[in-house]
């Protein structure tokens, strides 16, 4: 459980105070904290008798940052690599279905410890690792984005510039975007020493801006 506000109420204020320092430096601020399902799976559980009163307790404790977060008059970025990652560690030798279940009581929990939080507040961001491996074992998006599209968020944070999974901006023609929803595009690989050319970030920025539909919903 959460023991004290004061850890979280704390580092929003320092980041509010250097916000203020450089007023205009930053279109919008956000902070991120975990999801349930990365802390269930970084510490594992030798206390709780299943995996879902693990990840209610979890999410319980969480559901206090997450709205400290909010109250401060950030946005919520809850990081949840979990929610693809897991499918090639702790899921790779079950069904690909076990892990889309896993995938759902994890957005289930989030769910619940967003109750008080307004989903327009509110991103999740999904990724495989920043592993500079052959991610050939990665769960394709299109057997998971399903169940990511049951959280109650505001947008999606996904990375569309590594070449195992720059293509997949395409997953939302046939998984479209709810009405108020906005798509955080990645379009910079970080696990590469090239840097890529401005044109080759502007095609990809028009890629993802073409299936939404809609410009002023990707980021």
């Amino acid at each position: 459980r959460y023991l004290n506000h004061r850890a979280i109420d704390d580092e929003c204020r320092h980041f509010k105070a250097v916000l203020d320092q450089n007023p205009g430096a930053f279109v919008e601020p956000f902070m991120s904290a975990p999801s349930p399902g990365i802390l269930a799976m970084a510490v594992r559980n030798e206390h709780y008798d299943t995996l879902e009163a693990y990840l209610a307790a979890l999410g319980a404790a969480l559901k206090v940052e997450y709205e400290a977060i909010v109250k401060h008059g950030f946005l919520l970025q809850v990081d949840a690599p979990d929610l693809a990652l897991e499918r090639h560690i702790t899921y790779k030798d079950r069904p690909v279905a076990a892990f889309v279940g896993f995938v759902e009581q994890v957005v289930a929990t989030i769910n619940t410890a967003l109750a008080n939080v307004p989903r327009e507040r509110v991103r999740l961001h999904v990724c495989w690792g920043n592993s500079e491996s052959p991610h050939d074992s990665d769960v394709p998006l299109e057997d998971i984005l399903p169940a990511l599209q049951q959280a109650k968020v505001g947008g999606f944070v996904l990375p569309f510039a590594n070449p195992r999974h720059a293509h997949e901006f395409r997953c939302f023609e046939r998984h479209p975007l709810a009405h108020d929803q906005i798509l955080v595009a990645g379009v910079i690989d970080s696990l590469t020493n090239f840097v890529e050319h401005p044109e080759v970030v502007a095609d990809r920025i028009e890629r993802v801006a073409a299936v939404v539909g809609d410009p002023s919903r990707v980021l």
